[in-house]
């Protein structure tokens, strides 16, 4: 803290313990004044604690001060800083024997409060300016959210209308692998005669020989029907002329 700052707060110190002091006096004075006039007996021990709270005044040793020797190994580190020396110097003054110039603030130590200061408490065109930038930034993000709301409502209905259609198909597909569940456990009944179990060697080797079955089958359907495609596509020849 700097020396008009330690003056500042020693002041203030000072006015709020005279403050106290004259407000506890009054008081006082308006008991003893009470005491006095309606002749009521009042407990010795609430006098003795409202007297207890008169604060010692501060007696300073102007003749004698203590200096702490800095050269001296017995003295602590604390007494040894520019923070102890501004103290020295607001309590005896120039019987401190310090020179005031050296608690002056260096170079660098005064581009470090001006720095705090601007920015604990920035010039009021630089707090407008904070405040528009944050404004505007605030309108911008506003208006991206909805922009990008307006975007995924318009997408809405292609969105419904996709899932429905995906809950259509999942249903359908699960419909018909039930069925041909159904359909595998009969056929594998009626070939050996008794139900069995879909996790059996004897139900998967069914169910691999009826694919490999139906596999050829659709082999064979497409062949035929490239086949039926390729004769309906070639050129009809005439019939030659007899002579």
């Amino acid at each position: 803290m700097t020396l008009p700052g330690v003056l500042l707060v020693c002041a203030l110190h000072r006015k709020m313990a005279v403050s106290v002091l004259s407000w506890r006096t009054a008081v006082f004075c308006r008991s003893l004044k009470g005491i006095s006039s309606s002749k009521a007996v009042i407990p010795v021990h609430s006098l003795l604690q409202t007297a207890s709270y008169n604060p010692k005044p501060l007696r300073l040793n102007l003749r004698d001060p203590y200096i702490p020797d800095k050269n001296s190994e017995k003295t602590p580190e604390w007494q040894r800083t520019a923070r102890y020396d501004g103290k020295l110097f607001g309590r005896y003054g120039s019987a401190s024997g310090i020179e005031p110039a050296s608690l002056w603030p260096s170079h660098e130590q005064l581009d470090r409060v001006v720095a705090e200061e601007n920015e604990w408490h920035p010039p009021i065109e630089v707090m407008l300016k904070n405040i528009k930038a944050k404004q505007r930034e605030e309108t911008e993000k506003c208006l991206a959210k909805e922009k990008l709301i307006a975007a995924n409502m318009a997408k809405m209905p292609k969105m419904i209308a996709d899932w429905r259609r995906e809950k259509r198909e999942s249903k359908l597909k699960l419909k018909e692998e039930r069925s041909r569940r159904e359909m595998l456990l009969a056929e594998a009944k009626a070939r050996f005669g008794f139900a069995v179990d879909p996790r059996s060697p004897k139900f998967l080797q069914m169910v691999a020989e009826i694919e490999k079955e139906e596999k050829k089958k659709r082999k064979i359907m497409k062949r035929r029907v490239r086949e039926e495609q390729r004769g309906a596509t070639a050129p009809v020849t005439p019939p030659a002329a007899s002579s």
